[in-house]
């Protein structure tokens, strides 16, 4: 099943691919104050649901989803969890980085045709990051890898957006990842049993039409498993939250003011964002394997033009 919020937020499910059917008045019944907290009732009660949705969806007529505003399928998630540095880069890792992570702002969530923007701060390059994430379908604490794929509700797709190199030299990722906007998701919530095997699956993002990002999930580094095992053992996972499991660096390329920028993770739609820039600055139109292999110095291209350029 592909659930979706669209328009003032009416929960809808996707329908024969091309049309949403509104399921509102099925979940009305879950507490709730907002769409945040009706999406996570519905995660959390989903057995009791799925067979009134699906009977919904079967008699509804529905209108076309390119008539309707798509909106985030999780508009505030309580906990956004980032893998990093978890892919083993096509092979050019010798061995896999140390399983790490970090916290992004639920702030920062936009949707499908919404604009990322670019803040005033000295950041050397603004990168996002072509992910799969997972959404938490049942609450954990210490959930041992073997029983991880039972707390899994869904899938989506991710975008984390990253302002690199910020002052002061260190530890920055603060800055660097909860920015407003730079969290984009959708454009629907894919259930699990729709996804035969997450752990091969490829993953594409253009940028302006141009394929920049081209890997698939079987080059992670800790697989889907190991991930919630370690990230739930510093935190509890709820209902609702997102894990979303890193990227291949290579391919990662400037985003500049005007760009559209396409993110599709195999079986789960295609997200579109734009990127605004007031300031106007521009990067060469590399990906940081182009610049590595032009003999570039540093891991980014840098800035051309615009403020803080050097």
């Amino acid at each position: 099943m592909k659930i979706l919020y669209f328009d003032d937020f009416k929960l809808g499910v996707l329908k024969d691919g091309d049309t949403v059917v509104d399921v509102s008045a099925v979940v009305q019944d879950i507490p709730h104050t907002g769409p945040h907290d009706l999406i996570n009732g519905l995660i959390e009660r989903f057995d009791a649901y799925r067979a009134k949705l699906e009977d919904a969806v079967a008699k509804g007529k529905g209108m076309p989803v390119s008539s309707v505003r798509i909106r985030p399928p999780l508009p505030k998630p309580g906990n956004i969890d980032c893998m990093a540095v978890n892919y083993m880069e096509d092979g050019t890792r010798d061995a896999p980085a140390p399983i790490n992570a970090f916290l992004k702002s639920p702030n920062g969530i936009i949707g499908d045709g919404d604009t990322m923007v670019l803040p005033d701060v000295p950041a050397t390059i603004f990168e996002g990051e072509a992910e799969i994430a997972l959404v938490i379908g049942k609450r954990g604490y210490r959930i041992k890898a073997e029983d991880a794929m039972d707390h899994i509700f869904g899938y989506v797709n991710f975008i984390d957006g990253s302002a690199r190199g910020l002052p002061p030299p260190g530890n920055t990722f603060y800055q660097m990842k909860s920015r407003e906007t730079f969290a984009p998701i959708g454009p629907y919530l894919v259930t699990k049993d729709e996804i035969e095997d997450p752990q091969k699956l490829q993953i594409r993002l253009w940028n302006n039409g141009e394929l920049m990002q081209n890997f698939n999930t079987d080059d992670m580094a800790h697989d889907i498993p190991r991930s919630v095992a370690f990230v739930s053992n510093v935190h509890t996972l709820e209902p609702g939250d997102v894990l979303a499991t890193g990227t291949n660096h290579r391919g990662l390329n400037p985003f500049m003011d005007g760009d559209k920028v396409e993110l599709e993770c195999e079986g789960l739609g295609r997200l579109t964002i734009h990127i605004k820039d007031d300031l106007k600055r521009t990067w060469k139109r590399v990906t940081r394997l182009q610049h590595a292999e032009s003999g570039g110095e540093g891991v980014q291209t840098p800035q051309t033009g615009g403020k803080y350029a050097k």
